[in-house]
């Protein structure tokens, strides 16, 4: 009797000692890194990301059985990866592509991160991306918009967000309803910051113009780091557009705006494309010069009740303002890097690209105003689409297109009138 107790005993200290190594195993964390500008002239925006991550975080990691069908909202965890934590290093690349492409080598080589994301600026998600593609580690790029940086036939490159030839398509559709309700849209000014998001929109919006029989009259490209921005604004003014588009970043949205207003120049319409004009510090510096500017995005925070309500209550609560088009874009594709990591079942390079490849969610699995996510060959999201935004008062309202409208586009915009 001795002996059987001794043995089993030894049997359940041995199947004690087993069994929390295996378990440690199966719920490891998941790491991605993020590389992003948490300091310099893009700080606001990288800051205001770096929060809805961290609540996208909040809501993978724990249980919200209240967000309804987003993805891994209702469990804790990774429940195919045995309940593992992601778990995410925030990196500062400053706006600098050089710094970017460092920040991937580090995350990979020495931080052994098992996907990254990123980079904001579409020069540093160029350059990291590179970085990614050299180690075989899966990229998920947020809401960088230049169309090259999915068009290098990378396999380990994915974005969530809608790139600058749907932004584009977008515009043209945009001024066709305008045209048929009596708006006179027949020359269009593109002002583009001069490095690869504003090139790449710049040239996008161009080619859509001219498909659409709609002249540019004026191409302004500048550099984002100007302090002044009084030349390009005297362009513009002897041009005199029916549509001003803006490729800003914040810095230099802001100075275009309180500069139109100094050499008293104001168009019938001044559109931003995101970026800078959804910067949260836009609205508060120069919202009193520049009412009824619209801008882009795909983010509406929606009814009370809703799902996107309470995320965006979340993000509130720990902010003290709403999400903005740019930082909702990143969680959405975040919640997409997610539900892959998910899938893959494992931190193995292979199977995360494999998952990411096999995307497929739907519109109800989304807080984002997209038709889904499902990649291409390239590792692009061929659902992703995009509302317009007008500016009222101290917030944006969803102005078009009209089936999702909250209110009435006013045109022309008011300025500082």
């Amino acid at each position: 009797m001795k002996k059987t107790s001794h043995l089993m005993a030894a049997l359940l200290a041995a199947v004690a000692i087993s069994a929390p190594a295996t378990l440690a195993r199966a719920a490891d964390p998941i790491k991605v890194g993020i590389i992003w500008p948490l300091t310099g002239n893009a700080a606001a925006a990288g800051q205001a990301s770096k929060a809805a991550i961290e609540v996208a975080l909040d809501i993978i990691n724990n249980k919200h059985p209240e967000l309804g069908d987003l993805p891994l909202a209702a469990t804790e965890g990774l429940p195919n990866a045995g309940g593992a934590k992601i778990v995410v290093e925030f990196t500062d690349h400053q706006g600098n592509p050089s710094t970017a492409q460092q920040l991937a080598v580090r995350l990979i080589t020495q931080d052994k991160v098992h996907a990254l994301f990123g980079a904001y600026h579409s020069s540093c998600s160029f350059t990291a991306t590179a970085v990614s593609e050299r180690y075989g580690i899966p990229f998920m790029v947020g809401e960088s918009a230049a169309g090259n940086i999915t068009g290098r036939g990378f396999k380990w490159t994915f974005r969530g967000t809608p790139i600058a030839s749907d932004y584009a398509a977008t515009y043209m559709r945009f001024f066709a309803d305008m045209k048929k309700q009596g708006r006179k849209i027949e020359t269009i000014a593109i002002v583009n910051e001069n490095t690869d998001y504003g090139t790449s929109v710049a040239a996008a919006i161009e080619e859509e113009a001219k498909k659409n029989g709609i002249s540019v009259a004026i191409k302004v490209p500048y550099s984002a780091n100007s302090t002044d921005v009084a030349p390009q604004v005297l362009q513009l003014k002897e041009k005199n557009p029916d549509v001003a588009i803006f490729i800003s970043y914040t810095a230099d949205a802001i100075l275009f705006m309180k500069t139109m207003r100094n050499l008293n120049y104001l168009p019938p319409m001044v559109i931003g494309d995101d970026t800078g004009f959804s910067d949260p510090s836009f609205i508060p510096g120069v919202s009193a010069v520049a009412q009824g500017v619209m801008n882009r995005s795909a983010w509406d925070i929606g009814k009370p009740g809703t799902t996107t309500y309470k995320i965006n209550e979340m993000y509130k609560a720990k902010t003290g303002r709403d999400l903005d088009d740019t930082s909702a874009r990143n969680m959405q594709s975040f919640f997409a890097l997610a539900d892959a990591l998910n899938r893959a079942g494992s931190n193995d390079p292979e199977k995360i690209r494999a998952a990411l490849v096999a995307t497929d969610l739907k519109p109800n699995q989304l807080m984002m105003g997209y038709e889904g996510v499902k990649f291409d060959q390239t590792g692009q999201n061929v659902l992703a689409a995009t509302y317009l935004i007008q500016l009222k008062g101290d917030a944006y309202q969803l102005v078009w297109p009209d089936r999702a409208a909250a209110a009435k586009v006013e045109w022309p915009m008011k300025g500082w009138k």
